[in-house]
């Protein structure tokens, strides 16, 4: 279904999000009445004022200074009452829409991750939603009282001179079509710099994890004409924004002009009004300037600030939540099936996997090898459903993958890879992951990663923040600490991606013994750069152009002569 394109339907979906602001909202409402109801009390008390204070005795002197002040006062707090009891339903909102949005992120499938930059769900997570919203309050509280400003005002110069008033109201529809266009406009052009904001964000941060390659190839230059080049078409549409917001308000100024102008002009003409109601009307219909000018820069804001909340609303709606079944045993026994297995990633082009068909027996050891895009890691990705297959059949311990429970599955699997990712939490957080362990645990598992000596050895231990993707460690002491991780978890299936590459000889040697120690028993998927660590796996399997194209021992393809002697030798010439 499309999203809605009219504006109340629009703010309608904030409404599930503002349910837990409610007395916010009703303090709001009563506040912005209240304040707007002081309004035309203002003009109100010039009539008596100009009419009978300066025509001998007719006022108390007291009593005027004492009204306005009172006046005043109960403007001032109705408008307090409005805009905290605003601010404070907006931001219980903005905390539900933001845990919906990351809880969503947590379920989404693998799709987005490849759809949209980090920086884009950063941006759209983080800043959007707090900005838009943000944006959002400060729009509809001008809205709110400025709109009942002007219904109280309009109410009052209908008393004082229907006939006036009726002609000046003649000039509304006008300004109602313009706003309508430009508002429009405002629209595209705020969906517009959304998307030109992503992009400059993007640029950045491609550049922050790309630093030493950009300054290796001298590429300064380069990156920074790409950061011009997207930094000027934001600016650009910004500026297109913001003229298109000034025309609204050019306009409503000069219908304001031209109203002003004829009610002086038939005032003097009728010659029937007194001093003071003249001069009420004419000041009540001044004060109507200041909200319609105000109502006529809201169109900006608002179309701003629901675009921007509108973007995480549109991510939850394109992006389904992963599905899984019922089936949720406490431990596998690791016996894997594939039948038929093929996966396109995109309509077009050649498939990751063509027609797989491999059984790996619980507590076999299998080693996946072949060139770069054979399809090594999109199989070992389709087991915890991190992607699904267009075709084919994937069993764990007989039960198809999709009558797995998703939480229960993924249980099944330790993974350790090259690219190690860390938190920026403690080496303890980083261990247990989530779950509740034990210290000793811990302990036992960094110890198996010929680890805790080193833990032992810092002033917080266990509790040591590691920063920023284990910024504060050696390579080789992240990919330990992600090793430590996998032999806390205790899953009965592991899956090493080249697990000891970042190592030392001497702790790769102590971690291969731990591995050793922790694969006895356990299915087993080794992907292979090194082939000379896959020596003594169970069978090794290898792909090429997402196919198997042989498959058997060490010794056995080595005889055989095929794709994996010729990679052998490759590597040994090497």
């Amino acid at each position: 279904m499309p999203p809605p394109t009219t504006l109340p339907r629009r703010l309608a979906r904030l409404r599930p999000y503002l349910r837990s602001g409610r007395t916010g909202l009703i303090g709001a409402a009563l506040g912005s009445l209240v304040a707007a109801a002081t309004e035309p009390a203002i003009p109100a008390l010039l009539q008596p004022l100009l009419d009978r204070g300066f025509d001998g005795p007719g006022l108390p002197l007291w009593l005027v200074p004492l009204v306005i002040v009172a006046l005043f006062g109960l403007r001032a707090g109705a408008g307090f009452v409005a805009e905290y009891g605003l601010a404070w339903a907006a931001q219980r909102a903005v905390l539900a829409l933001r845990r919906d949005l990351f809880a969503h992120l947590l379920a989404s499938p693998a799709l987005l991750f490849t759809r949209q930059s980090a920086s884009q769900l950063t941006n759209t997570v983080v800043y959007e939603v707090q900005q838009g919203a943000r944006m959002l309050v400060n729009a509809v509280l001008h809205l709110a009282r400025d709109a009942l400003t002007l219904v109280a005002l309009l109410g009052y110069l209908l008393w004082l001179n229907w006939q006036l008033t009726v002609f000046v109201g003649l000039l509304f529809p006008a300004l109602a079509v313009v706003m309508r266009t430009l508002g429009r406009r405002l629209r595209r052009l705020a969906l517009a710099s959304q998307d030109a904001t992503d992009a400059l964000a993007y640029v950045v941060e491609e550049n922050a994890l790309a630093w030493r390659i950009v300054r290796l190839h001298g590429a300064e230059a380069a990156q920074a004409r790409r950061f011009r080049a997207r930094d000027e078409s934001l600016r650009r549409l910004m500026m297109k924004t913001v003229a298109s917001s000034a025309g609204i308000t050019l306009i409503t100024q000069l219908l304001a002009a031209v109203a002003l102008s004829a009610v002086v002009v038939a005032a003097l003409w009728q010659g029937s009004a007194s001093v003071g109601s003249f001069v009420a009307f004419v000041t009540a219909m001044l004060m109507l300037v200041a909200p319609l000018k105000r109502l006529s820069d809201v169109v900006a804001p608002i179309t701003r600030g629901l675009a921007a909340v509108e973007r995480g609303l549109d991510l939850m709606a394109a992006t389904p939540r992963e599905a899984g079944g019922t089936h949720a045993p406490a431990r596998a026994h690791g016996e894997i099936v594939l039948r038929g297995v093929a996966l396109r990633y995109r309509d077009e082009g050649l498939p990751a996997l063509d027609g797989v068909d491999l059984q790996v027996h619980a507590g076999q050891t299998v080693a996946l090898v072949g060139p770069s895009g054979a399809g090594k890691s999109t199989l070992v990705n389709l087991l915890p459903r991190f992607v699904e297959p267009t075709a084919g059949e994937l069993r764990l311990d007989g039960v198809p993958l999709p009558q797995w429970e998703l939480a229960a599955l993924r249980r099944q699997f330790a993974l350790v890879s090259q690219d190690v990712v860390l938190f920026n939490d403690t080496i303890a957080a980083n261990v247990a992951l989530g779950e509740d362990v034990p210290r000793d645990r811990i302990r036992a598992a960094l110890a198996s990663a010929q680890l805790l000596d080193f833990v032992d050895a810092l002033p917080q231990g266990l509790d040591t923040p590691i920063g920023h993707n284990g910024s504060e460690l050696s390579g080789g002491q992240r990919q330990r600490l992600a090793i430590a991780r996998a032999l806390c978890k205790d899953a009965p299936i592991l899956i090493l991606d080249e697990a000891t590459s970042a190592l030392d000889s001497e702790s790769e040697r102590a971690v291969q013994a731990a591995l050793a120690t922790l694969m006895a028993g356990r299915t087993t998927i080794v992907i292979a750069h090194r082939l000379s660590t896959i020596e003594h796996a169970d069978r090794v399997v290898a792909l090429e152009a997402g196919r198997i194209v042989e498959q058997g021992s060490h010794a056995e393809l080595l005889a055989a002569g095929g794709l994996y002697a010729r990679l052998h030798a490759m590597q040994f010439r090497s």
